[in-house]
């Protein structure tokens, strides 16, 4: 083992002082050092959830891992989920400890995607996500305006949330959801809180999900939310507190680099009241 190599939580750690990627102003032991000091916050949100990864390396562009490679040690625990675009069955991590994530921080993984939904039930996400994305070319302070609207229409309905940055200029609201809350109900929830939103401020936020309803990208005041699609079984979100590559390449078709601190869903512990079928009752009136 040379110099720049280590043994860190019986995980051996290689080629700690080259840079993380092409331009970067950190090395791999910035990365391993930095997440290994946070891993008390983010591992509660990776745990039985699984997980992809951005991961970085010199000479080439950022590219999003889900399969586990054929190297992987036989301790990283994982859950095999169908994948229907590409039909195969897909190896996802489960990162539910401080050796796990060393060895990813060892790969370079600079950002953590785990699953909406835990291992134990894939169908029922933990929390509904609205994803508040501003148009190209207008400021983040239009995505805090829209996650203002979504505060209040969710102390409308009597629920809370917790929200997160997210992409170069997005936010995340997270609204933890009942145990066993059914999948349609988390969409309709969705669906419904989105369209409150909107209603208490048309001019700045639009639920049009397809492109060619939306209001052009670069029309003032305007903000395009949520991903309604977001409470799917698969989806995943970044977790708070990772890191990100700001300058790191992107492959084409890859989103602008993620932002970390903020909150993780987790950060919304508190069991909503009306998360659930009664929130059908409580959003009366809005459209489902």
């Amino acid at each position: 083992m040379s110099g720049t190599d280590e043994t860190r939580g019986d995980v051996p750690l290689t080629n700690l002082d080259q840079p993380l990627f092409d331009g970067a102003d950190a090395d791999k032991r910035d990365l391993v050092d930095y997440l290994d000091a946070v891993r008390d916050r983010i591992l509660p949100y990776l745990r039985r959830r699984p997980l992809s990864v951005v991961r970085v390396r010199p000479g080439q562009p950022a590219f999003m891992q889900k399969n586990l490679p054929k190297y992987t040690p036989d301790w990283v625990a994982r859950t095999r989920v169908w994948a229907e675009a590409s039909h195969r069955e897909i190896a996802y991590a489960l990162c539910d400890d401080r050796r796990t994530l060393l060895w990813f921080a060892n790969q370079r993984a600079v950002e953590y995607h785990p699953t909406l939904a835990t291992v134990e039930d894939l169908h029922r996400p933990t929390h509904l996500v609205l994803d508040l994305d501003p148009p190209e070319g207008d400021s983040f302070a239009k995505a805090v305006a829209a996650a203002r609207l979504v505060r209040q229409a969710l102390a409308d309905a009597g629920l809370t949330g917790a929200v997160k940055t997210s992409g170069a200029k997005g936010l995340h609201v997270f609204v933890p959801m009942e145990a066993g809350t059914d999948p349609a109900d988390t969409a309709a929830a969705t669906r419904a809180l989105a369209a409150r939103a909107e209603r208490l401020d048309p001019a700045l936020a639009t639920t049009a999900f397809i492109r060619e309803d939306r209001p052009r990208r670069r029309r003032p005041g305007r903000l395009h939310h949520p991903d309604r699609a977001r409470s799917g079984r698969r989806r995943g979100s970044l977790v708070g507190r990772a890191a990100h590559a700001a300058t790191a390449p992107r492959r084409p078709g890859r989103r602008g680099a993620h932002h970390p601190g903020g909150t993780g869903p987790g950060d919304a512990r508190g069991k909503a009241p009306g998360t659930g079928p009664a929130l059908r009752r409580r959003m009366s009136g809005t459209e489902w």
